[in-house]
């Protein structure tokens, strides 16, 4: 078979995308439909940087949940056919077989395998690990920044101590400390994920108990069912099979997250909360001081009501508008460790490793580095024109 030209090429990839662009437009037109209901995302829609930002995001979001499940790959992003070993995009499969997808539409990289369906699989690698890592981090920030914030003194200088410290590490080196062998083998980020993972419970907990505290009949089940199904999710996520921390039997355990990618995950929470700790305990410095909060206090509200109810939901906007922003970080960062070929299997189709398989014969070859590269680029770069749009909306409020 002859090589399909550019257009061939586009035209078979736009096809191949038809799952996404179905999901697009059906999550487009229901949320110009109903945007005057949607609060501040339906706001969003008023805003085209904020359009195109939230289109690019969604986007790869589809194509790494479609991916996932196989419904856009050509081929199997870990198979090698010996014949493609750096062939150019568009190269037709010589001796295909029957059911086999006979071209690399965005050719082979220099193991011969698929460039176009590893650049798929690389998009579920960054929605799994990067929202829930950075979700994670705002925990984690949020739980500590709100009471240091509000009550200040000893407990505020203690905990911006050690913010300080995590931050006086350049990130990149904290980031190799935690995800080399030698650190991995003695079990730290494990136990640093026993830790960092219990905010979120924490947090949770605290939040439900503070709304329903004068109602007894509904806090008490509330509480044990949602605390509940969080502790096992907790317990999965932190229970490694073979190892010291087999917490779960495998009959119940949700997880198997492979070693790599916890400590990944781990790392990325651990470096972002500080930060995350600092937005959050200048906003709550600065709401505490507001009418609203004093006759919250004068209402007799507990502490924690008023940081959560009243401070926390008054300091949403800068909060949602970082929360984009730091995605984009931790996709960079994904990206980075991938590189360097810290904490992800070296076989791992994310953006960052397959850039890095790419770049050793980049003279020669340019597609299998500028395929996951441009698909890195777009995905932060949505995620900026997102945070953009979101921090215009947010300012008319």
């Amino acid at each position: 078979m002859e090589p399909l030209s550019w257009f061939e090429i586009i035209t078979r990839v736009l096809i191949q995308f038809m799952p996404v662009w179905v999901s697009l437009i059906s999550l487009f037109t229901l949320s110009f439909v109903y945007k005057r209901r949607l609060g501040l995302y339906g706001k969003l829609f008023d805003s085209t940087i904020g359009m195109i930002g939230f289109a690019l995001v969604m986007f790869w979001v589809f194509t790494g949940i479609f991916g996932a499940f196989d419904l856009i790959i050509t081929h199997d992003p870990l198979s090698q056919v010996s014949s493609m070993k750096n062939k150019p995009p568009g190269t037709a499969i010589m001796g295909v077989e029957d059911g086999q997808y006979p071209y690399y539409l965005f050719g082979g990289d220099n193991l011969a395998r698929d460039v176009f369906s590893r650049m798929v699989k690389g998009a579920w690698v960054v929605v799994q690990i990067a929202p829930l890592a950075t979700l994670f981090a705002f925990m984690v920030g949020i739980t500590l920044g709100l009471p240091a914030g509000y009550y200040g003194g000893r407990l505020d200088t203690f905990l911006s101590f050690l913010a300080n410290l995590i931050l006086a590490f350049p990130v990149i080196l904290l980031f190799y400390l935690l995800v080399t062998p030698e650190i991995v083998d003695t079990g730290i980020p494990n136990y640093m994920a026993m830790v960092l993972f219990i905010f979120p419970i924490i947090f949770v907990g605290v939040l439900l108990n503070s709304r329903y505290r004068t109602q007894p009949k509904v806090r008490t089940p509330l509480l044990i069912g949602v605390l509940g199904v969080m502790g096992w999710l907790y317990l999965s996520l932190i229970s490694q099979p073979g190892t010291a921390l087999t917490v779960l039997p495998d009959a119940v355990d949700l997880f198997n997250l492979q070693g790599g990618i916890l400590v990944v995950f781990v790392s990325v929470v651990f470096v972002n909360s500080p930060t995350v700790f600092r937005i959050v305990r200048g906003l709550a410095m600065d709401i505490k001081t507001r009418d609203y909060v004093a006759a919250a206090q004068t209402r007799g509200e507990r502490p924690w009501y008023i940081m959560l109810w009243e401070i926390l939901p008054n300091a949403r906007g800068p909060l949602i508008v970082d929360f984009c922003l730091r995605i984009g970080y931790t996709t960079i960062l994904l990206g980075t460790l991938g590189f360097f070929g810290l904490g992800l299997p070296p076989e791992s189709p994310d953006w960052g490793t397959t850039i890095n398989d790419g770049r050793r014969l980049l003279q020669i070859y340019l597609h299998p580095a500028m395929v996951p590269a441009f698909a890195l680029l777009s995905m932060v770069l949505g995620l900026n024109l997102l945070a953009d749009g979101l921090r215009e909306e947010s300012l008319r409020d």
